[in-house]
């Protein structure tokens, strides 16, 4: 499967059709989907008219830039006008915006082809994807363990080629953990790099919006899409992604976080991530210790998600999956006082992790400690869902509450096929290094060029 980069140099040299590309993301969505579970809704119709219109406007000079033309899918929680956006819920299943979230509307502008709306874990509010009124995500690579969460349709769409790139979202880990598990790429960016207006929200402090690629490069061509210019919510610069990896690493200081991080690793995990920092020792100049402290309190994302749950968990509880009510109600009893707190943690805590990067340039830690789980393991004792998914964000949730960029890369695979991922974090605002980083592993590794390969008895 080519790079966004390559479809859009074919476009251009009117060597591949975007009509044709999409074509054929449309068949395998057909014959593979009912294998993995990734979309909730195929938009057939609009994508083909939004292709044959980009290879009009191509072929007439009128280019707009490398996503021009090209296949992608947003989770299921993001808003599109006239077209149903359910949060994998019934009590939103449907539910039709009037208007377009404003990521959409980027990347419209951009002339993307919208494939589709891809399955998720309930409202967002979990890391397995399990949890859905359609049911669960299954995971290309293996079809019998879970995808990841709370993005596991969009990961699992983007491993499996039924789309070139996805648009995700991430309180918690919801684009890294399913990247990681999925063996693609996930880049949460800077709080409020990306504009969610327009996204169902699970805890509006916490909430990210950025993409899932196969690749480093088409994540850099999917952030400038769809970031904030200067005069957004935080005032950075938006440039310098796309020419952030042409720039070499030899300087680069890179902090590990043995203590939180590390422990009660996988075994196949650590060797992967022990094997990965081999590789980045020969890329940057220094490798060192440090000792983020990582604030694990849940109760800022508990009152927020209850605080916007709360009128539709008391009128209609019976439409939220039992699981996704017991955790919106544990946000029930959390005072405005202890709330306010929260958030003056919040804000000490990302005031605090700049002062790390005074010494360091990235960190890099495994983003999860643990592989795919079975869904048979999790649906035969329920019980373990909440901590198997709790485990699998355990390194993903810091960097939301410091609000700091991070993606996930792949760095290897267990003996039994599944994907292993590493996460690169960097400074506030500097996706641009984070990117540099994580191309200067990808370029000197293999883990991207793998593709799963779904036989068609599994997808039948």
């Amino acid at each position: 499967m080519l790079t966004i980069l390559e479809l859009g140099e074919a476009f251009r040299a009117k060597k591949l059709s975007p009509v044709d590309v999409t074509q054929v993301c449309l068949a395998e969505s057909d014959k593979l989907n009912p294998a993995l579970n990734a979309f909730i809704t195929v938009m057939a119709e609009l994508a083909l008219e939004q292709a044959h219109r980009a290879e009009v406007e191509i072929a007439h000079g009128d280019w707009r830039g490398p996503l021009h033309g090209v296949p992608i899918g947003l989770k299921d929680l993001i808003d599109t006008a006239g077209i149903p956006t359910t949060a994998a819920s019934e009590l939103y299943k449907h539910r039709i915006p009037r208007q377009s979230a404003e990521v959409v509307r980027k990347l419209e502008q951009m002339g993307a082809i919208l494939l589709g709306k891809q399955n998720l874990h309930e409202f967002a509010y979990g890391g397995s994807s399990m949890v859905s009124c359609f049911g669960e995500v299954h995971n290309p690579w293996k079809l019998a363990n879970i995808s990841g969460g709370s993005s596991g349709g969009s990961a699992a769409a983007v491993a499996a080629g039924l789309g070139y790139a996805a648009i995700g979202t991430d309180t918690a880990g919801s684009i890294r953990e399913p990247a990681a598990l999925c063996g693609v790429v996930g880049l949460k960016p800077t709080y409020a790099r990306v504009s969610a207006q327009g996204v169902i929200p699970l805890s509006t402090s916490l909430d990210h919006v950025g993409p899932i690629t196969r690749t480093v490069a088409d994540a850099a061509i999917l952030l400038r899409a769809i970031a904030e210019d200067g005069d957004g919510a935080i005032g950075l610069p938006a440039d310098g992604f796309l020419e952030s990896w042409k720039r070499g690493s030899s300087k680069l200081r890179v902090g590990v976080p043995r203590t939180y991080f590390f422990d009660d690793l996988d075994p196949e995990v650590m060797r992967a991530t022990d094997e990965a920092l081999k590789i980045l020792q020969m890329l940057a100049s220094e490798i060192r210790e440090i000792s983020p402290e990582p604030d694990t309190d849940r109760a800022l994302q508990a009152a927020e998600a209850y605080a916007f749950h709360a009128e539709s968990a008391t009128k209609t509880p019976e439409l939220y999956q039992p699981e996704t009510l017991r955790r919106i109600l544990t946000g029930a009893g959390i005072t405005h006082e202890e709330y306010q707190r929260c958030r003056a943690r919040l804000d000490t805590a990302r005031q605090q992790i700049a002062q790390i990067f005074e010494t360091v340039d990235v960190i890099v830690t495994p983003t999860t400690p643990i592989p795919a789980p079975s869904i048979a393991e999790l649906k035969e004792h329920p019980d373990l869902l909440r901590p198997r998914e709790l485990l699998l964000l355990r390194n993903t949730r810091p960097f939301n509450v410091w609000g700091i960029p991070a993606i996930s890369v792949p760095c290897g695979f267990t003996k039994a096929g599944l994907p292993i991922g590493l996460q690169i974090a960097g400074p506030a605002g500097r996706e641009d290094l984070v990117l540099q980083t994580a191309y200067a592993y990808e370029q000197a590794t293999v883990w991207h060029t793998r593709t799963p390969e779904i036989s068609a008895d599994s997808a039948s």
